[in-house]
């Protein structure tokens, strides 16, 4: 079971040229499709002078993440494949999802030849990648705990110096920490609670969902 993996740590965009063609990637964060799709879209009318907006984007979780990839009018597989390989392949060859890459091209006058486009797309995605950095993102439970106003904010700390990801807090009769742990770590969280608290402290287990960490 996979519980983690890579994304972009932020949006960004970086350029290059190559014999005076123009090669913009823009990175993006998505989760959905119709997310990736939107953004493609946007950069066609806004940059409506460039003559090719190539893409490429992964969403999910390995090993079997959506992918696709588009050559928007360049020679097939010259363009948005090599994209996605540099997607699949980054840091190492561990990869990185939830994400989108558009290459816009504004045309120099000088044809590459395929082989220079596909060097051409995927190092201005390598670029992107360079600009925007990655964080990886993993699988948590997330769980319930309440304390007692007078030991939260003591409660928290620890939780936080141990290396629990605390979701958020809310305040009622008590003040109820929402924390996440890896599921196997489930055991492990629950005797850090006991010895936190004194035994008092009572773990309520929730959904499982997937956080980023930096």
């Amino acid at each position: 079971m996979v519980t983690r993996y890579l994304t972009i740590a932020r949006d960004g965009e970086a350029e290059i040229e190559v014999k005076r063609s123009r090669f913009r990637a823009t990175l993006r964060r998505v989760e959905t499709e119709a997310d990736a799709r939107a953004l493609l879209e946007r950069l066609r009318k806004e940059r409506w002078d460039a003559r090719h907006h190539c893409s490429a984007f992964r969403l999910g979780s390995p090993p079997q993440p959506v992918e696709r990839s588009n050559d928007d009018g360049e020679p097939a597989g010259t363009a948005g494949a090599p994209m996605l390989e540099v997607l699949r392949g980054h840091q190492g060859g561990a990869g990185v999802s939830d994400v989108v890459a558009v290459v816009t091209r504004w045309f120099g006058g000088t044809l590459l030849g395929a082989g220079g486009l596909v060097r051409a797309y995927s190092d201005a995605v390598r670029a992107g990648l360079d600009e925007v950095g990655t964080l990886r993102r993993e699988l948590v439970r997330e769980f319930s705990l309440a304390v007692p106003y007078d030991t939260a904010g003591r409660v928290e700390t620890d939780l936080r110096s141990a290396g629990v990801t605390v979701l958020g807090t809310s305040y009622d009769a008590s003040v109820l920490l929402t924390v996440g742990a890896p599921p196997a770590d489930e055991r492990r969280l629950a005797a850090l609670v006991a010895e936190l608290t004194a035994g008092t402290g009572v773990l309520m287990a929730g959904e499982d969902r997937w956080v980023d960490r930096s």
